[in-house]
């Protein structure tokens, strides 16, 4: 059995070296003629996995890594008889990281507390609905928008995009990219939106690129400057447009669920996926992929405030700043899209809030739940 596997997928040859021949690829260098010999393909997000692709190979099984399947034709898939199976929710924990970090780090540059924000959340899914209740967790007060969820549960709980804009000092995009119908995603927030943001208004766009107009962003950006962009996804990608890049407060390569976990969690998925279709047992469990963390505990002293504690405590696993850092870098030696594309393959070593214990000395107990709620593991006091 012949399986190729995106470059950028950890642990390929532990998952699916018992299953068959691995033959790792550059996602961008996966093409019609690298599958025709192939039985199953393994990618993430970056390979479009289309007619083009699979006409005339000999695939049974197409897997991706990742939460979202917007680089995935299905039609085509059914049409050739090729199974298929995406990796739900896998990477939505390290996003939500992304996202706090991102809000910890402005709030520092601009002197505020994200606990005195109120947050707009577009689309409750995985990534949305995750970051819903960590925010909660934390006190802060936040409103949801999800159409399609608001329809299908009944509207309580839910708001209009409108009531969003008009209402919170932050909108998180954590949407599906959908082109068509009631329900279509692209360019949700278009140039009439982007007018209607707030003077102050935080946008953050951890879900998909063209859910906004870039164009459009790029003019309110450049033109009052009294907005605050923050994005991970970009229309184009790579080939990003640079004059929104160097707009954006934090600009970041598509990285937002690049951590270790949540990429062996996609790893892992699939691997249980194409075993359950070959009708093989599963030998390989998610804990024998997950390696120790670098950094297991974290000890508080007095005299931290909660915002910086919970600034130290994330910034001691994850700092968003050095993606943003790492991408102008990597412009700069190689051009916008070579740089994007190689911050992605040469992502460093990112573990996950979760993985980390804080313990509370002495006068810090009240720090518990708040921390607690932001994904850390508090140890009892």
């Amino acid at each position: 059995m012949r399986i190729v596997v995106d470059a950028n997928v950890p642990a390929a040859e532990a998952c699916f070296g018992e299953l068959g021949e691995v033959v790792r690829l550059a996602g961008r260098d996966i093409d019609a003629h690298a599958v025709r010999d192939a039985d199953a393909l393994v990618v993430r997000s970056i390979t479009r996995v289309d007619e083009a692709l699979v006409a005339g190979s000999r695939l049974r099984f197409v897997g991706t890594c990742t939460i979202g399947t917007d680089h995935v034709d299905e039609t085509a898939l059914v049409r050739h008889g090729i199974d298929f199976a995406n990796a739900p929710g896998c990477n939505a924990e390290a996003v939500v990281d992304y996202v706090l970090s991102s809000l910890l780090t402005l709030g520092e540059r601009h002197d505020w507390c994200l606990t005195d924000r109120r947050v707009g959340i577009v689309g409750v899914g995985n990534v949305g609905g995750r970051l819903l209740t960590r925010l909660q967790d934390l006190g802060v007060e936040c409103l949801a928008c999800d159409p399609p969820r608001a329809q299908r549960q009944g509207a309580s709980g839910f708001h209009d995009l409108e009531t969003l804009i008009d209402a919170c000092d932050v909108l998180c995009l954590h949407t599906p990219l959908v082109r068509d119908g009631p329900h279509a995603t692209h360019h949700l927030l278009d140039a009439r939106r982007i007018a209607e943001l707030a003077p102050q208004t935080v946008l953050v766009n951890a879900g998909r690129g063209d859910c906004v107009d870039g164009q459009a962003l790029r003019g309110r950006l450049a033109g009052p400057g009294d907005i605050t962009a923050v994005l991970d996804v970009w229309e184009g990608e790579p080939a990003i447009d640079p004059a929104l890049r160097d707009l954006a407060a934090i600009a970041t390569p598509h990285v937002a669920g690049y951590s270790l976990d949540g990429k062996l969690r996609g790893t892992h998925a699939v691997y249980l996926a194409l075993c359950h279709e070959l009708g093989l047992p599963a030998r390989i469990g998610l804990a024998d992929l997950l390696p120790t963390p670098p950094l297991r505990r974290l000890e508080l002293g007095g005299g931290l405030t909660p915002e910086e504690a919970l600034r130290l405590c994330a910034r001691a696993v994850f700092d968003v700043r050095r993606d943003h850092d790492r991408l102008l870098r990597e412009q700069h030696r190689q051009g916008l899209a070579r740089g994007f594309d190689a911050c992605r393959a040469n992502y460093p070593l990112r573990r996950e809030f979760a993985t980390l214990g804080i313990e509370l000395g002495e006068g810090t107990e009240d720090l518990a739940p708040l921390l607690a709620g932001a994904g850390f593991q508090v140890a009892p006091g």
